[in-house]
This record gives C-alpha cells, sequence and structure tokens, in this order.
C-alpha cells in the first residue's frame, strides 16, 4: 500500500465531561474516497472539524503526506492542499456562479499583493469555466447564486471546494437537502471528479460524512463507521455491509 496522504492517530476531544472524539486513528490513501458514517453524536463532526483546523485537539496527531498540520489554521491546510464543503451553503448569492468560483480560489493564489496586479479575474477564469463545464452548470455561469434552486447551488458549492485543486476534500453530507433526483448525479460528479488527475498527475482523495447510505455504499472505497466518539470499524462497503456487530448499532438490522 502506498504511503497515506492522510494519517489521523490518537485523536481526542472533549467538552467538559464530554468525550465526542475518544482516541479515533484512521488513514487515507492517495486517490482514495473515504466515509465516515454514524448516528448523531458519534463524533463525526467533531472528528471532521479537528481535521480541518477549526477546532483544536485535546490529544493525538494529525499528518498530511507526512507533515504534522494538528495544530495549523483552516487557511494554512487550504494552502497546503485541503479543501471542504459544508453542510450549509456557503455560496455568495449576489455574486455570479462564476465569480464565486473565483473568489473561492483567490486566498490560495499567493499573495493579496500578486492578487492585486493579476488580471480581473485573477487568472482564474479558465480554471472557472473548465469547472462549470464539469458541473454542468453552464447555463447558470452568469445567473447570481441566490437565484438557483437549492440542488444548483449545492453544485456550485461542490465545483468551489474544487477550484484550488484540492489534495484532499472533505465533504460534509453533499446530499444534505438535495433533491433525490440530483443524487445520484452527484456521485458520478464526484467519481468523475476523483478519477481525473490534477495537474500533479495525482487523484484527489475525498472524505464524505453522509448520511445517505445508499450514497455512501455506491460512492466510497472504504466507509468508517463511528458510535459515541469511537471508531467501531473500517472497512469496504461489502464488509460494513456484513459487519453483524455494525449492523445491529447503526444500520437497524
Amino acid at each position: 500500500m502506498s504511503a497515506s496522504l492522510l494519517k489521523v492517530t490518537g485523536l481526542k476531544k472533549a467538552y467538559g465531561a464530554i468525550q465526542a472524539v475518544g482516541g479515533v486513528s484512521f488513514e487515507v490513501q492517495p486517490g482514495e474516497i473515504f466515509g465516515v458514517i454514524g448516528p448523531n453524536g458519534s463524533g463525526k463532526t467533531t472528528m471532521f472539524n479537528s481535521v480541518l483546523g477549526q477546532i483544536t485537539p485535546d490529544a493525538g496527531s494529525i499528518e498530511l503526506n507526512g507533515q504534522d498540520i494538528t495544530k495549523l489554521s483552516p487557511l494554512q491546510l487550504n494552502q497546503r492542499g485541503v479543501g471542504r464543503t459544508f453542510q450549509t451553503l456557503q455560496v455568495f448569492g449576489k455574486m455570479t456562479v462564476r465569480d464565486n468560483l473565483i473568489v473561492a480560489a483567490q486566498e490560495h493564489r499567493g499573495s493579496m499583493w500578486s492578487r492585486m496586479f493579476a488580471p480581473g479575474d485573477s487568472g482564474l477564469g479558465a480554471k472557472a469555466d473548465a469547472l462549470i463545464d464539469q458541473f454542468r452548470i453552464r447555463h447558470v455561469a452568469d445567473k447570481k447564486a441566490g437565484e438557483l434552486s437549492y440542488g444548483q447551488q449545492k453544485l456550485v458549492d461542490i465545483a468551489m471546494a474544487f477550484m484550488s485543486e484540492p489534495a484532499l476534500v472533505l465533504l460534509d453530507e453533499p446530499c444534505a437537502g438535495v433533491n433525490p433526483s440530483l443524487v445520484g448525479g452527484i456521485s458520478t460528479l464526484l467519481k468523475e471528479l476523483n478519477g481525473k488527475p490534477r495537474a500533479d498527475g495525482k487523484a484527489a482523495s475525498f472524505i464524505v460524512i453522509e448520511h445517505n447510505m445508499d450514497f455512501v455504499m455506491d460512492l466510497c472505497h472504504r466507509i468508517m463507521v463511528m458510535v459515541e466518539g469511537t471508531v467501531m470499524a473500517i472497512g469496504t462497503p461489502a464488509e460494513i455491509r456484513g459487519n453483524r456487530q455494525v449492523l445491529e448499532a447503526y444500520l437497524g438490522s
């Protein structure tokens, strides 16, 4: 097996007497789609936000490409190739779809001084147009994001995360609130993005938190099941489906 892209070891986070995450360890390989499932209160979001630098864990370490990133800020992580989407939309409603994508990548694109003297689109227009075509939203590219349907805004939100060509993307419930008819399209799109090499020739890795079990089972290469702040199981979709402990504790067998 190749060297891990992300390695999380012994991650712990407590809020007073409540142990939200109690010693979670896992690895994500280059090009892997890694799913995280578990009931509400299982520690998924706390783990997610620890990896993203939004909260500081009490113990444990997080490594990206062998480098310790445990105490880095979200901006520092973005500049090192970590992108994310949120469960709640983060689009700029009064800006066009195209401008949303350009703005999303600007913080990743050098210093403020260099951006001041860049072209009007900060040199990101061609990349934005390529993603607009890949996400099949060309017909709304010049519309204000706030005028789009929720599903279209969700696609814009995901596209924004890919503007900086991240090595690792964390997707927080990409199907939440989306019309069921669009769920399959999001799955197909993420598979396409995962299979398309970036400029460095490598495929992006994803960590996906999602309650839609059919979506997770179809999309992910491996899945981690969390219960009460700990890891119950990690395995392929087939292994998770066949794990009696998981079935009894989470999947409702």
